[in-house]
């Protein structure tokens, strides 16, 4: 968890601040549940423990992910010294589409709304 600490404090842009923090921190937490276990050595504590693990390894991935999407869409800035941008260019800010999505470009539809999926 300092090694979060200081990736959040040293890290240049939003996006690596994250990565620091979620990752680091989550294995942090990990660990310290592991030792809870270890330390009392009993059956409800384990299972709780085990089941609080595997809500953090689905949940904090995934909400860094839509945290970081979700700067990335209303335009907070890469640091100058990255190297690859991925979705520079297919993304429309009109119509919230990637260009890499099925029926991205919604032809023959009226307005901003995009067609109903059979």
């Amino acid at each position: 968890m300092l090694i979060s600490a200081i990736g959040v404090v040293r890290l240049p842009d939003l996006y690596l601040r994250m990565s620091a923090s979620t990752k680091s921190s989550t294995l942090g937490v990990i660990f310290i549940l592991l030792a809870a276990v270890a330390f009392f050595d009993h059956l409800s504590i384990s299972s709780r423990a085990i089941a609080t693990i595997m809500f953090l390894l689905l949940t904090a991935p995934v909400a860094a992910h839509r945290m970081g999407r979700a700067a990335y869409f209303n335009g907070v800035p890469l640091w100058e010294g990255t190297r690859y941008n991925d979705l520079q260019g297919k993304y429309d800010q009109k119509t919230h589409t990637l260009a890499g999505e099925e029926d991205s470009k919604f032809e023959g539809t009226l307005g901003d709304t995009p067609p109903i999926a059979p």
